[in-house]
């Protein structure tokens, strides 16, 4: 189900209410517009804003803005720093980068699709540059001066861009990983 904005919110309770944004206006000493930049979603009202504007429709603060549990956004920053960072387990155990990944991804995609999504693009990247160093080491009879840089390069990229996505999906939720070929595709 799809979570209700503040704007929505307002939108709703203030029709429910029978007030016109001057009425509401009048009874909250919250400027027109002000509430009419609520409702078109151009701004984010500050805390104080909403519950004058909960005072005076005479509601909840929570019926505005609906509050998630803080509990539930914890423990998916926690799933979130596990799936990006357990890849780093493989500079100590072969394939830990890969084997790790996909017994978490087993144990969770089910549980929401957040999980579902970050472990697909966390086993898919690690598989990418498994595949990127087996073929960098096997060029080394080839060209071996060039191995040794093409297969630290490899190495360096899997290790920054693994640090850099986990502290953007702890900071936003969000994930990039390039090069990566799509080993696991979406339902």
């Amino acid at each position: 189900m799809k979570k209700q904005s503040i704007k929505e919110n307002l939108l709703y309770q203030r029709k429910l209410k029978g007030f016109t944004q001057d009425q509401l206006s009048e009874k909250t000493t919250v400027g027109v517009r002000t509430i009419q930049r609520i409702e078109k979603g151009e701004v984010q009202p500050h805390l104080q804003t909403v519950k004058l504007l909960a005072v005076g429709l005479d509601i909840e603060v929570a019926d505005l803005i609906p509050l998630e549990n803080p509990k539930e956004e914890t423990i998916e920053r926690k799933w979130m720093l596990l799936f990006h960072s357990i890849p780093l387990l493989g500079l100590i155990i072969p394939f830990g980068n890969i084997i790790f990944p996909i017994f978490l991804w087993i144990h969770k995609s089910k549980d929401n699709k957040i999980y579902e999504n970050h472990g697909r693009a966390v086993i898919n990247f690690h598989c990418s540059i498994n595949l990127y160093f087996i073929v960098s080491l096997l060029l080394f009879f080839p060209f071996p001066g060039m191995n040794f840089f093409l297969t630290g390069a490899i190495f360096l990229f899997g290790i920054i861009t693994t640090i850099a996505n986990i502290m953007s999906a702890i900071n936003s939720g969000t994930f990039r990983y390039p090069l990566s070929i799509s080993f696991l595709k979406k339902k």
